[in-house]
This record gives C-alpha cells, structure tokens and sequence, in this order.
C-alpha cells in the first residue's frame, strides 16, 4: 500500500523519536481514519475525503515537531528580545573598536591609508563573530531548558518619550565625520598622495606653496564648522543668526577654494612631471573652472536647504 495516508504517516514519523514511532503512528492513523469517516459519512468521496484531512493536518515535519515537542524557531519569543538588545549593544562598540585598533596599528606600520582596508576588515569580521556566537548562545539555552531569571516587565521600564529635535543627532555625526576627515585630508595628502615620482617619492596633490596661508585658512575654516555644528545641535532649531553663520562659512571656504582653482594655483606643479594630462594648461583650465563650478554649486544647494529648514523651523 502507498496511499497518501501512508505517505504522510511516512512523512511525519521520519522525524519523531524512533521509540516513539509505533505509538505516534497508531495514534496517528486513528486519527486520520477517524476524521475520513466523518466526512465519508456526509456523502463525500473518500479519495477527496482522505486528501482534505491530510491538508488539514498540514505539513508533516511541523506536526513531528509538535509531537516531538521541538521547537521550530532558533531563538524564541522567551528570550528574543534580550538577544536583540544584547546584540545590538555589543554591535554598536566592539567592531568600531576593533577597526579602530588594527587600523592604528597598521598605521603605525607606516602603511597610510593601506591601514583603512584591514580595519573595516576586522570590523566585519568581529561583526560576524559576534552575532554567530551570541545566536548560538541563546539557541542552545532555548534547547536546553536553562533557567534564566529574566526581570519582570514593568510600566517603571518605559522611557521618556522622545521630543521631535529640530536637528537630527545622525545630521550632526556625519557632518561632523566629513569636515574631520577633510582636515586630516590636507596635510596628509603632502605626505600620502595616490601619485609619486620617478624615485617613488610622494607627490603631494595640492601645491605645497599654499602651506604659507590658504591651507592652514582653510583648515581654520572647517574647524570653525565643526564647532558650529555642535553649537547648532545644542540649539536644536535652524535660526536665522545660525543660517547667516552657515552663509558665511560655506563662502569663507568656497571662495578661496575656486579662486585657487580658477588661478591655477591649487594644484602641485610637479603633478605635471608625472600626469601628462596636467602638464596641458587647457586641460589645467578645464579642471579649475569645474572645481570651482562644483563648489558654487555645492554651496548654492546647501544653503537653499538651510533657508527652506530655517524658514520651516522659525515660523513654526
């Protein structure tokens, strides 16, 4: 015989205890036989009878399971939520922290920004180090019927609710970040440029001239918009005081930088000894005026979103 009831007997009792096959299949068939009859006795066709019971049942492994009494899920909602806390928590720091250190170390190599790619490196790695050995962790003390005294729940537990901030901490972060790495950028870029000469010597991207005055300017300049992004969180609205402030930066910066461009004096002469392309004064031409277009640009969008969020924020 190889009825359907059969196979889905079949079906189920491969993944049951082996001492308790005999009794789950007896129990099993009864039962199946039992709802057949039923629907038989009201004139129905045993063949469809026999096939609606069995899809009724629905799949054999998760009535195994249940018959086995084995869980179906790898962290359950007994302990999920604290799996969750505890892997965002220990995400939030360790890989940062890890990436940080190797960085550092390989920077202390000597190897510049080839020190970058092994800190991200060892980041992800950690990052899936982590959730693997956490997850397992918590699947075992699922399976194994642990006792954890997990805390009650109580209203006491509920946080403040959140006030709406005219001016997102992300917003802040990552304003901050790019203006940080802009300054560490131009003094590196003297000592760690992507081009260098015949002797290997490195060849800084900007002209080393303007150490006299306009790079150290301009790196006063951005270090005064890291406080003012501070000062604007600690605010926490667009103001008009602010936006004139944000006027007067973004052109502070913007200006010398197209000067320099539009004059020719932003870029290393020597980068013409080794960049054939650079050596052409029309190429040289070409490239300043599209710096100093993309900065205008940049600027004119940033401020028209600045008076849109400080008319939005002061007239609420």
């Amino acid at each position: 015989m190889n009825t359907l009831t059969d196979r889905y007997l079949a079906a189920t009792l491969r993944s049951v205890p082996t001492q308790r096959r005999d009794e789950i299949a007896t129990e099993l068939r009864a039962s199946i036989d039992d709802m057949i009859e039923g629907r038989t006795d009201g004139g129905q066709d045993a063949a469809t009878a026999e096939r609606e019971v069995l899809t009724e049942l629905g799949n054999p492994d998760v009535l195994a399971a249940r018959y086995a009494d084995r869980r179906l899920q790898l962290i359950g909602p007994t302990y999920y939520l604290l799996w969750l806390r505890l892997l965002k928590l220990l995400l939030s720091f360790i890989p940062a922290l890890v990436g940080t250190i190797v960085t550092v170390v390989e920077a202390a190599e000597g190897k510049g920004f080839g020190a970058i790619g092994p800190g991200i490196v060892a980041a992800m790695q950690v990052a899936v180090q982590i959730a693997f050995w956490l997850t397992v962790t918590f699947a075992i003390i699922e399976r194994t019927q642990t006792a954890v005294d997990l805390p009650e729940w109580t209203v006491d537990q509920l946080p403040d609710a959140p006030a709406r901030r005219g001016i997102p901490l992300a917003d802040t972060i990552a304003s901050v970040i790019m203006l940080v790495l802009t300054i560490a950028y131009l003094p590196l870029q003297h000592y760690h440029s992507w081009v260098s000469g015949t002797d290997g010597e490195n060849i800084a991207i900007l002209d080393p001239a303007l150490w006299s005055f306009w790079l150290p300017a301009l790196i006063g300049v951005l270090a005064l918009s890291v406080i003012f992004e501070v000062v604007k969180y600690r605010i926490d609205r667009w103001t008009w005081a602010l936006f004139g402030t944000k006027v007067l930066l973004d052109l502070a910066f913007a200006v010398p930088l197209a000067w320099l461009a539009l004059s020719d004096r932003l870029l290393n002469p020597a980068l013409a000894k080794r960049l054939s392309w650079v050596a052409e004064a029309e190429n040289r031409e070409g490239l300043g005026l599209a710096i100093a277009v993309g900065a205008a640009a940049i600027v004119v969008w940033d401020l028209i979103d600045t008076a849109r969020k400080t008319r939005q924020q002061t007239t609420a």
